[in-house]
């Protein structure tokens, strides 16, 4: 088991990448927290592992709040004992539209999630790493910080933003062995996958994203969970600052 005596946080863990994620680690042998928005779904997926014999256990919160994430450690340490990876899974988007359609609330709120979030994150264990001497962040970012679709200007530009924090991040924490690392997931199968197409999901609409993916299909949560899971274990305790594709060539 590769995250054996580990204990991992993932957030938006109820569902998509997020519970693939989250199910992953609990299998290969980790304490797993799961925060997400919806307490129901962040539940329902603690119970799933619990259930496959696992540990994990559910807290609600929102990652844009600061008090939320102070809840997430506290219930983290108060369950478990200690934490030694946090994956920065949340995030949202803004319907796939011309960029000036875009309201300043759809704006705010994919940078509330996708970036602050994780500025919410290194405020909440970055001491609290430095204490156990390292740990481990893996963000979930995008293709679309990369080779970014029109239609998607802020969504992208927040993935952007991921992409170069976490790089930074890994430059300034390296030397207290807190290794920061992303995931950059090409359009899945998830919730969102209509608000990315900013159509309809039907099969003539899928084959015109599909077409710019030389392996032929789009993104799951095991494909995401996967990758993940090497940068979160001890397998890769000499790989930081990476962002790592997982998008069946689209960024070639």
């Amino acid at each position: 088991m590769r995250l054996k005596g580990k204990t991992a946080i993932v957030t938006g863990g109820g569902s998509g990448f997020g519970e693939g994620i989250a199910k992953t680690f609990a299998r290969e042998g980790a304490n797993v927290v799961i925060n997400d928005v919806s307490s129901a779904a962040a539940e329902r997926v603690a119970s799933e592992i619990a259930l496959s014999g696992a540990r994990a256990i559910a807290v609600a919160g929102d990652v844009t709040r600061e008090n939320d994430w102070h809840t997430l450690r506290e219930t983290a340490l108060e369950d478990f004992g200690s934490v030694q990876i946090v994956v920065n899974n949340a995030g949202t988007t803004h319907r796939n539209k011309p960029v000036l359609e875009i309201t300043e609330d759809e704006f705010d709120r994919v940078y509330a999630v996708n970036v602050k979030g994780i500025f919410w994150s290194v405020q909440a264990f970055v001491p609290y790493f430095r204490e156990q001497g390292g740990g481990v962040f893996v963000n979930i970012a995008s293709t679309a910080g990369v080779r970014p679709r029109p239609g998607l200007v802020w969504y992208n530009g927040s993935k952007g933003a991921v992409i170069v924090a976490s790089k930074s991040l890994a430059v300034e924490l390296g030397p207290e062995r807190i290794r920061v690392n992303c995931v950059n997931p090409v359009i899945g199968e998830t919730a969102l996958l209509s608000a990315f197409m900013g159509v309809d999901d039907t099969p003539e609409n899928r084959q015109r994203f599909l077409a710019g993916i030389p392996l032929g299909r789009f993104s799951t949560p095991q494909d995401v969970a996967n990758a993940t899971l090497f940068l979160a274990s001890d397998e890769a305790e000499f790989v930081t600052g990476v962002c790592l594709e997982v998008d069946g060539g689209r960024c070639v």
